[in-house]
């Protein structure tokens, strides 16, 4: 009864979204944004041949809870420790073939105009912060979303909807 228990939990927990990271060191976020090994790849390497034409490619993100000054898209210095993580990771070799788009996402307080607005400079400013950490700006792009894809729709004015999340774009 007790592993049925455990199972339990576990389908709870693949069940529920997870929350933006606050803090992460480059190797969870690395963890986070590559590519899984192909069942395709393994499958070949067994010498057994595996049709991969219907399957969907998964689409690599990670939500990351980036701080900036109230109606502002000026980085607080609270955020810079993630932010090197995630330059770091982004220069592993695990990553630097890839490209990858910056999102800025806004809870639903204010009109959708300026939330759209608000989330592409700080979308930019978390892209730049990147280049000057030493990330090529070709495999970078910014994309303010506003409140266009809420992480708990059902709670628009979650502050865990304020987030920036960085995605790995199909190469």
């Amino acid at each position: 009864m007790k592993h049925f228990s455990c199972l339990g939990v576990a389908m709870i927990c693949f069940a529920t979204q997870a929350q933006p990271l606050e803090a992460a060191n480059a190797q969870q976020i690395v963890d986070q944004l590559a590519p899984a090994a192909s069942p395709a790849t393994a499958d070949r390497a067994m010498g057994t041949p595996m049709r991969t034409r219907n399957l969907k490619p998964v689409q690599r993100s990670v939500d990351l809870v980036v701080q900036f000054d109230f109606d502002s898209a000026q980085l607080q210095s609270v955020s810079k420790p993630l932010l090197d993580q995630l330059a770091e990771a982004l220069k592993s070799d695990r990553l630097t073939s890839m490209r990858f788009q910056i999102e800025g996402h806004t809870d639903a307080k204010g009109s959708e105009s300026y939330n759209k607005a608000l989330s592409q400079r700080r979308a930019d400013a978390v892209q730049k912060y990147l280049t000057e950490q030493g990330i090529a700006s070709e495999r970078m792009t910014a994309r303010g979303l506003g409140y266009s894809q809420l992480l708990y729709p059902d709670q628009p004015q979650a502050a865990e909807n304020r987030r920036v999340r960085i995605v790995a774009l199909p190469q």
